[in-house]
């Protein structure tokens, strides 16, 4: 799931690790983190004042407000990055992403001398990245925008510089989901999903069903602690995938 395209965006890596913590029925929803690094220009600093992002996918629209001071998108090249935001977004078809500016606090700087830049569109709707990929439920995302400071800026002729963002986009799940229903829900065990030293802990409901969001990948070992007088029970040997939703299907717990 590879693209590239103007005025869109990155999905990348997210990584999730819990200990001992339990975990919700976060579903219909998906956790992105956006992010933001900088393909080089030759410039000094380029400084963007990052008001709001926007984030709509089929299932609704997100703001997320920014807060923190304006970026020098330059300290953030060769494989780093900076946090802006991280949301839940309703699960569905990701459609667009919108960088809304501030209206003042944008600026070039170019051998020592500081311009500002016109970003009309990033003042008022934002900056538009289109980007067509799911967003699937209980799965974690990360939004990398890959700005490209060279192509981003243009020269007007009468000593002005205006923003028009041009921004690489590489969409991929970092995280997977596991999920089942246990029988009979009677039992309403405690879940637990172990991987190395690292536990994840939830409770079935009034259904029996049970469900991990945003698990890294790995091959986990599945313990069920139900109340009394069932009998615990494991499952070893259970792999999730990122981008996808282990279904573990029907567990049965007998006395």
């Amino acid at each position: 799931m590879k693209k590239l395209i103007l005025f869109s965006v990155a999905i990348v890596g997210l990584s999730f690790a819990s200990c001992k913590k339990d975990s919700s029925n976060s579903a219909g929803t998906a956790r992105v983190s956006v992010k933001l690094t900088d393909a080089p220009g030759a410039y000094d600093a380029v400084i963007l004042n990052i008001k709001q992002v926007v984030i709509l996918s089929s299932g609704g629209e997100k703001i997320v407000e920014v807060n923190g001071n304006p970026i020098d998108i330059l300290r953030f090249r060769n494989g780093k990055d900076t946090l802006l935001a991280g949301v839940d977004v309703p699960a569905g078809r990701l459609q667009e992403v919108r960088l809304v500016l501030n209206n003042t606090g944008n600026r070039v700087v170019i051998n020592g001398v500081s311009y500002d830049l016109n970003t009309p569109s990033g003042q008022t709707s934002g900056v538009k990245l289109k980007v067509q990929d799911d967003l699937t439920s209980g799965i974690a995302y990360t939004l990398l925008l890959d700005f490209d400071a060279a192509q981003s800026i243009v020269t007007t002729g009468n000593g002005k510089y205006n923003l028009k963002p041009v921004i690489r986009a590489i969409p991929a799940a970092v995280s997977g989901a596991l999920t089942g229903v246990v029988i009979p829900a009677a039992a309403f065990p405690r879940v637990y999903a172990i991987m190395g030293t690292d536990t994840v802990g939830t409770v079935a409901d009034a259904t029996g069903k049970f469900y991990f969001p945003g698990l890294a990948a790995g091959t986990y070992r599945v313990n069920f602690a139900p109340v009394t007088p069932y009998a615990v029970k494991t499952i070893d040997n259970v792999t999730v995938v990122n981008g996808s939703v282990k279904d573990l299907g029907s567990v049965t717990i007998t006395q």
